[in-house]
């Protein structure tokens, strides 16, 4: 009776997973019929001659500039520079926003020193600090970098101070049961708990830094996908301006895809995405 039991149960959890691959192939289907759709949609109206090439370039003008970038190397050229950008302020992003989440999250009677200055700076747009940033720092990649910690800190900021102000204090009330000390009661109860939110965090952060790169590279880079927008815009070559928006899509896609593997992995299918 045991074994088929166990049979039964092996049984149901095989159907519950075709199911679930079942229903993944059907939501891949669907976005792609609408991906084609759109691509075939822009197709038909730059043949109609509604809008003309520099408005609107076909899809077989943009494919050929983006081939016409591989071959020539430049387009991984301007991926390599702005990945690096978008590594660089989000590490120093994430350091500054784990630091002072942990502030909150173990004091948050300390957030009266500092609560209002992180509210004003967070309805503050990066991109109009812009002039102060190359009168501070001049036009080299500091600020540039800065541009992406502005843009990126804050949805990590607060999803830190979320997932470490939300621990349970049933939990901290065991860890003082076990005479834990404040930081074996943050290293082994609070940030354990906090991991999903952090994760999170991190996502939503890592594509607003990808959605500043433009405004990074708007002070006098010489090379970026930021760059080659701006550049090709100047040049009025738009099937380049589109490559390149293209290019920050789906680099920004891939690394977002990333973080939702680990969410998943890290969370135990607890957290699904961003907006869960």
């Amino acid at each position: 009776m045991k074994n088929r039991g166990e049979m039964k149960t092996h049984d149901r959890m095989r159907a519950v997973s075709r199911l679930g691959k079942g229903s993944q192939w059907r939501d891949r289907c669907k976005s792609w019929a609408v991906t084609l759709g759109i691509l075939i949609l822009w197709f038909a109206v730059s043949k109609t001659g509604i809008w003309s090439s520099y408005v609107l370039p076909s899809p077989e003008r943009v494919w050929i500039a983006f081939l016409v970038m591989v071959k020539s190397g430049v387009l991984f050229i301007h991926i390599w520079d702005s990945f690096l950008r978008v590594f660089t302020g989000f590490w120093i992003a994430f350091f500054l926003a784990f630091c002072l989440g942990i502030l909150a999250g173990i004091k948050p009677s300390a957030s009266a020193y500092y609560n209002h200055i992180v509210e004003f700076m967070r309805n503050v747009p990066p991109l109009s600090l812009i002039p102060l940033l190359i009168l501070w720092f001049g036009i080299g990649e500091t600020s540039k970098i800065i541009i992406i910690v502005l843009a990126s800190f804050f949805p990590m900021f607060l999803n830190i101070k979320k997932g470490l102000a939300s621990c349970d204090p049933k939990l901290l009330e065991v860890g003082t049961s076990l005479n834990f000390t404040p930081w074996q009661k943050f290293a082994r109860i609070m940030l354990p708990n906090a991991i999903p939110d952090i994760l999170i965090g991190m996502r939503v952060g890592l594509g607003y830094s990808w959605r500043a790169i433009i405004g990074a590279e708007m002070i006098a880079a010489a090379s970026g996908l930021g760059y080659l927008i701006l550049d090709s815009q100047q040049m009025s070559r738009s099937d380049k301006v589109i490559v390149g928006i293209f290019v920050i899509g789906i680099v920004g896609y891939c690394c977002d895809q990333l973080f939702s593997r680990a969410i998943r992995k890290l969370a135990h299918g607890g957290v699904y995405d961003s907006w869960s």
